[in-house]
């Protein structure tokens, strides 16, 4: 891949950052989608007004919000757009900005949910001075760890961007770059269709479209965002239906292609079966191996507990939150048996009675 930088202008000078405005700014657009975020979108909008680097212009898509969200978005002085009718995914009010209003080589993503942490865009900005990188994304971290659902949420976070994204990057092939946050070069972003609504996972799609097209995708673990997570079993239970039909939407989408990226479908080979034969371990195996044979048979649900908790205390300790960790620990296990009986329904749906998830809900 290509891309033409910018030079010094004097000879004299040192040479500017690629993609930095003379008034210091970064020459990127932020888009915010929203949809009924009147509670958390101003929390969001400061947070990107208090970057170290600040960026060119902030982009607030008020999708057809029906609490105020538009107008208290326009009180921090952004930029506030709204379609005639609400687009229906997150997908299309993203789409409905990059189409007609980004006009910068760089472009980036934040749930309107989501804050950030004050240098997260100047660290993500760093890997584009690399011209094939497409996408890059930051570490995740639930802003409240209160309820059992974040509690697990936030040893999963822990867990996922401690140790797999890592694993993922050092063969800069993260297998999704996240839509909560993630920064795209805006010319790579249109040249893979922008975000696309054939899938309940726009971010995934776009990710492993952008591998197949031939860019890399990078994890900025310095790059932090804290976004508001299901607090309640009820909107648990939304997000988790949804990205398991996502993932699997995906797969049925991309595995031709992606099997021309040997390491990105084998991570996701492995995911899939680790998925469903995990699924089926903890939710049908064991509790029949403790009824016909032994109650000691339970131990298997926590069996891999040591393998997750290191990574995730040495995650703790870096943060200074080794308390609310181990507090928080037992709550991942909840949270991964829903997890798995949401992904065995979606197979069942998806691969067998051929039930497309069409209908995108919100999580929270």
């Amino acid at each position: 891949m290509t891309n033409h930088l910018p030079a010094a202008t004097d000879a004299d000078s040192p040479p500017m950052r690629p993609y930095r405005r003379p008034d210091g700014r970064l020459d990127v657009t932020v888009i915010v989608p929203a949809y009924n975020e009147a509670e958390h979108v101003g929390d969001t909008v400061r947070s990107l007004q208090t970057q170290t680097l600040e960026a060119a212009e902030i982009i607030v898509v008020d999708d057809c919000s029906s609490d105020g969200t538009g107008d208290v978005a326009r009180l921090y002085g952004v930029r506030v757009i709204r379609p005639e009718a609400n687009t229906g995914t997150k997908a299309g009010a993203q789409n409905f900005a990059l189409n007609g209003h980004v006009d910068t080589p760089l472009t980036m993503i934040l749930d309107a949910d989501t804050a950030l942490a004050p240098d997260a865009i100047e660290k993500l900005s760093e890997v584009f001075d690399d011209p094939d990188v497409a996408a890059a994304c930051g570490f995740v971290v639930p802003r409240h760890v209160r309820s059992v659902w974040e509690r697990g949420r936030y040893i999963e976070y822990l867990f996922a961007f401690s140790f797999f994204k890592q694993v993922q990057d050092f063969y800069r092939k993260p297998m999704i770059s996240s839509g909560c946050l993630s920064m795209y070069r805006s010319d790579a972003l249109r040249a893979a269709g922008g975000w696309s609504t054939r899938t309940m996972a726009e971010d995934m799609d776009l990710t492993w479209t952008l591998y197949q097209l031939g860019w890399t995708v990078r994890f900025v673990p310095q790059a932090v965002c804290y976004p508001v997570e299901p607090r309640t079993y009820e909107f648990m239970n939304k997000q988790l239906k949804r990205w398991s039909h996502a993932y699997l939407q995906n797969v049925q989408l991309h595995w031709r292609g992606i099997l021309k990226i040997p390491y990105l479908f084998w991570a996701v080979m492995a995911s899939l079966i680790d998925g469903i034969v995990g699924s089926l371990f903890f939710l049908v195996a064991l509790p029949i191996l403790a009824v016909v044979f032994s109650p000691l048979f339970m131990i298997g649900y926590v069996v891999d507990a040591p393998v997750i908790l290191v990574p995730v205390l040495l995650a703790a300790r870096g943060r200074a939150e080794m308390g609310k960790a181990l507090i928080s620990f037992p709550s991942f296990f909840v949270v991964r048996l829903v997890n798995g009986w949401h992904l065995l329904a979606a197979v069942w749906k998806e691969f067998v009675l051929r039930q497309r998830l069409v209908v995108y809900e919100k999580g929270h």
